[in-house]
C-alpha cells in the first residue's frame, strides 16, 4: 500500500489549493489514480468548499474523498492556522466503507468519524461500533458541507467510514497531570457534582489546587478537569474519562461538570500540563505501535484547537514528537472543536485532547 501527504498554502481560499495537495501528495506516492483521499480544508473554505472537493476529485481522477474544515490543518511537513490551505492523504490500496444507516456494526468496528459541532447527537455516537475522528471547526460550525464524503458535503453533518483491509490502533491522550488522589464520589445530581469522599465537591477541587499551586489564588478551571473512572486504579494508570468544569457554585459548594457522574465511580482533579502531555503523547504513540503489531504505513491524529501550538506556545510539540518517533511516516490531521475516541468500551465526545491512530495491515486493535 502506497499513501502520502501534500499540503497547500495559498493567500486567497481557491480550488487550486486542494487540487495541489493531492497532486503533491499521488507525486511523492508514485500514485497516478488514488484509490481514496483524504481531504482537509481550513474554514476559509468553510462557507463553500464544494469547488474545492471537485478541484481534488479532478486531480485524484475519482470520487472517494472525505474530509471536513477545521480552523488548522496539518501533515508531517507543517501545520497552519489562519492562512487558506489544504491538506491531502492519498491512498493506492484502502477503499472506504459506508456502513447503512440500518447495519449494526460490529463491536470491535472502527469508524473513522468527523463531524460538524451541531450533527453531534448520542443516537449515532453511541451506537454499536468504536469511533474515532474529531469535530470540524469552521467558523460558523453548521454549514452543510462542512463534512463531505463521496466528494460532496453530507445533508446529515457527519460522516463515518471503515478503513477496508486495514490494522489499526486508536487512542486518546489527554496531557492531564493528577493533582488529587482518586476519591469515590459519593453524591451527584445531574452534572452537579455534591460530594466527593462525603466532602464538599467544590472543597475538594480548591484543596487540590491550592496543594498544587502552592497558592489561594483562583482555580483557573478552563485548565482544570475532572477524571474519572470505576476503580481507582484505572486513574492512576491513566485509563479514564475526563469531564470539564462548568461552573462552581459556592452556595452549595458543588461543582458543575459537562455530563453527569456516577455516584459510585471514583474521581480524580487534574490540570492540563505541557510535560505531562509530551509524556504521554509518547506513550501512546508506543503502546500503538505495541498494539498494531507492526511498523505503520500512515496516522491520523485530531487535536483539539486548544491542545496545539496555541498550548505548546507557537509549537505542535505532538506533532513533533510523532515526526521524531516515526521520522517517515504519513501523518494527516486538523485542530477541531472537539474529538472522538473509544474510551474502555464507550464512543466519549472529548475536549483538550488529541486522538491518534496508527494503521497498517494487520488485525484491529484499540486501547
Amino acid at each position: 500500500m502506497k499513501v502520502a501527504t501534500g499540503l497547500a498554502i495559498g493567500a486567497t481560499p481557491m480550488p487550486d489549493l486542494a487540487a495541489k495537495a493531492v497532486e503533491t501528495a499521488m507525486a511523492k506516492a508514485n500514485i497516478h489514480a488514488p484509490s481514496s483521499v483524504l481531504l482537509f480544508l481550513t474554514s476559509e473554505f468553510a462557507a463553500d468548499p464544494q469547488s474545492a472537493i471537485k478541484a481534488a476529485a479532478k486531480a485524484a481522477s475519482g470520487t472517494q474523498i472525505i474530509g471536513c474544515s477545521a480552523t488548522g490543518i496539518f501533515t508531517e511537513e507543517d501545520w497552519v492556522i489562519d492562512s487558506p490551505a489544504a491538506a491531502a492523504m492519498v491512498f493506492s490500496d484502502l477503499n472506504f466503507g459506508y456502513p447503512r444507516a440500518d447495519a449494526t456494526q460490529k463491536s470491535g468496528d472502527l469508524l473513522l468519524t468527523l463531524t460538524a459541532p451541531n450533527a453531534i447527537n448520542t443516537t449515532w455516537l453511541n451506537q454499536s461500533g468504536l469511533r474515532f475522528g474529531g469535530v470540524s471547526g469552521d467558523a460558523i460550525g453548521h454549514g452543510p458541507f462542512s463534512v463531505w464524503q463521496n466528494g460532496k458535503g453530507t445533508t446529515q453533518g457527519y460522516c463515518e467510514v471503515t478503513l477496508n483491509n486495514i490494522a489499526m490502533a486508536v487512542a486518546a491522550t489527554h496531557g492531564l497531570k493528577l493533582i488529587s488522589a482518586p476519591q469515590r464520589i459519593t453524591a451527584c445530581n445531574g452534572n452537579d457534582l455534591l460530594t466527593v469522599a462525603n466532602l464538599p465537591a467544590l472543597a475538594t477541587l480548591l484543596g487540590a489546587w491550592q496543594k498544587h499551586a502552592k497558592t489561594s489564588d483562583p482555580a483557573p478551571y478552563h485548565q482544570l478537569m475532572a477524571v474519572h473512572a470505576s476503580k481507582a486504579s484505572q486513574i492512576e494508570r491513566g485509563d479514564y474519562n475526563i469531564a470539564s468544569i462548568i461552573i462552581e457554585d459556592a452556595d452549595n459548594a458543588s461543582v458543575t461538570l459537562t455530563k453527569p457522574l456516577q455516584a459510585g465511580d471514583w474521581l480524580g482533579w487534574a490540570i492540563r500540563d505541557v510535560d505531562a502531555a509530551q509524556i504521554d503523547i509518547v506513550k501512546t504513540a508506543t503502546e500503538l505501535k505495541q498494539q498494531l503489531g507492526a511498523e505503520p504505513a500512515f496516522a491520523l491524529l485530531f487535536s483539539c484547537l486548544g491542545r496545539g501550538p496555541y498550548f505548546y506556545n507557537g509549537t505542535d510539540q505532538d506533532l513533533a514528537l510523532i515526526k521524531t518517533l516515526f521520522p517517515h511516516l504519513p501523518v494527516i490531521g486538523f485542530y477541531g472543536n472537539g474529538e472522538i475516541a473509544p474510551i474502555n468500551g464507550i464512543n466519549e465526545l472529548l475536549q483538550y485532547s488529541a486522538v491518534l491512530g496508527l494503521f497498517s495491515k494487520s488485525k484491529v486493535a484499540y486501547l
